[in-house]
């Protein structure tokens, strides 16, 4: 009977381990951090934003925008991909006046889908 349960006890541990490790591998990205954070209220505007995923992310197809209030692009262009963090992105802004901004943000995750969001600040004069 011992048998029995220890070969019961291993198929399962195997069925979740087959089951379960793929689902994790095989995840969208999740933005977990940015800076400014999410919903943040700032006094002085930032030199860049920067956004963080819970895993690495594609190189290809990435983008990050800052759009103001009025619908107009306000960062630089230059998004770039921390090269001993792939899952750390971020682009260069210009000093910007008070306003709400949101953050849009594009990137391919390691299952190749394509994941996109966004979140707001605000700078207060």
């Amino acid at each position: 009977m011992k048998s029995y349960s220890a070969k019961a006890l291993l198929q399962s541990l195997f069925f979740i381990t087959t089951v379960i490790s793929p689902l994790s591998a095989f995840s969208h990205a999740i933005m977990v951090k940015s800076q400014p954070e999410q919903n943040a209220t700032l006094t002085v505007s930032p030199k860049q934003i920067d956004v963080w995923f819970n895993d690495k992310v594609g190189g290809e197809y990435k983008a990050v925008a800052v759009i103001d209030s009025k619908g107009n692009r306000v960062d630089n262009k230059d998004v770039q991909q921390e090269m001993l963090d792939g899952s750390h992105l971020y682009c260069t802004i210009p000093k910007l006046s008070a306003d709400t901004y949101t953050v849009r943000y594009r990137v391919v995750s390691i299952d190749t889908h394509i994941v996109t969001g966004k979140f707001q600040f605000t700078i207060k004069p």
